[in-house]
């Protein structure tokens, strides 16, 4: 019988991670592997990766759609030593556990599990880095509990998408069917598809738009897949189906809403990064009026642009670490950071 707890450890990333650091024109700073931690939710656990200091409170790091707690591999080890980051799975992406059968996956769900997260840890208050649907996720944090965060860094996702009606019920009509079927072949054991690793590398490439190179697919792959039980030699996706239909019949909020939101972005420094060869996702007006509202009321907002994909910061890192390395030497403030272990 198929059973996701047969989850393997994967080849080992060495030569894939040293390989990528020889590549890159900054240091690293971290030279130890970050520690696997677990946090505790009502349907299971987090999985999460914890780098630097136990006694400093960590920057909290979310990832993208589909994507896992790796995506931050080859940024975080560029960032300063005297920062510490924590970079979570989401529920059911990487080594987290899945939700419980016949339920969705939404949006919303995760900014709860943010403040879940800082509940556990008994923070005051939290800084965020999230990239694509995590960067959204963080920016709806930061604006509904605006005095808890004393800094937010987003990478290429400014805002929930503004999406023309028509093309939200399309989406559900499609959808809906599809994240039930998902859900049934879940509940059914069903092993999903297996493929060489080498793949499985191309699929993760492809299915970015190229914007993960195959050089470092891998830090995404070390927590998503699994050997086959039935074709040995052969691997498949352990993340949640449901993700890809279930996920995405959120229907966004209304401009008018994401504009009531930067208007609250006004206390905390805030970096965005958007990458040059990504898409808006939606009409760059309503990318331009957010960021005009944010400038307005916040004098520690900073927009840089950096040529690259959707995954810049994990295919080419070392554009991005010296921005971020930047921001976080101007606001990073390690003694207030410090946590009881």
């Amino acid at each position: 019988m198929f059973s996701l707890k047969s989850v393997i450890r994967r080849r080992p990333l060495c030569r894939f991670v040293q390989s990528f650091q020889n590549q890159q024109s900054i240091e690293p700073s971290y030279l130890v592997d970050p520690e696997e931690v677990r946090i505790s939710v009502p349907f299971g656990e987090i999985a999460a990766k914890w780098w630097g200091p136990r006694d400093v409170r960590p920057v909290l790091a979310i990832h993208g759609w589909l994507d896992n707690a790796g995506t931050f591999d080859t940024l975080i080890p560029l960032l300063p030593q005297h920062a510490s980051f924590l970079a979570i799975d989401l529920p059911g992406h990487g080594l987290s556990s899945r939700i419980p059968a016949g339920l969705s996956y939404q949006s919303m769900d995760h900014v709860y599990l943010i403040k879940r997260i800082v509940k556990h840890y008994g923070w005051e208050r939290v800084s965020l880095l999230g990239h694509s649907m995590g960067s959204i996720v963080s920016m709806v944090y930061a604006a509904t509990f605006p005095n808890q965060v004393d800094l937010y860094i987003g990478l290429d996702c400014l805002k929930s998408h503004i999406t023309e009606p028509a093309e939200i019920v399309r989406r559900l009509e499609d959808r809906i069917p599809k994240g039930l079927l998902a859900d049934e072949r879940n509940r059914d054991q069903v092993e999903p598809p297996s493929y060489t690793y080498e793949e499985l590398m191309e699929r993760l490439h492809l299915g970015s738009n190229k914007s993960v190179s195959k050089e470092v697919a891998p830090y995404l792959l070390n927590r998503n897949i699994a050997e086959s039980t039935t074709h040995p030699g052969r691997f498949f996706f352990t993340r949640d189906s449901r993700l890809k239909f279930m996920h995405s019949v959120s229907v966004g909020w209304s401009q008018e809403m994401c504009l009531a939101m930067a208007k609250r972005m006004a206390t905390m420094p805030y970096l965005f990064i958007k990458a040059t060869d990504s898409p808006y996702y939606e009409d760059k007006k309503y990318f331009d009026q957010f960021v005009d509202v944010v400038r307005g009321v916040n004098p520690l907002f900073r927009l840089e642009y950096v040529k690259g994909g959707h995954h810049v910061h994990l295919s080419e890192a070392n554009k991005v670490a010296p921005i971020v390395s930047s921001f976080l030497e101007q606001y990073w403030r390690r003694g207030s950071q410090r946590v009881a272990n």
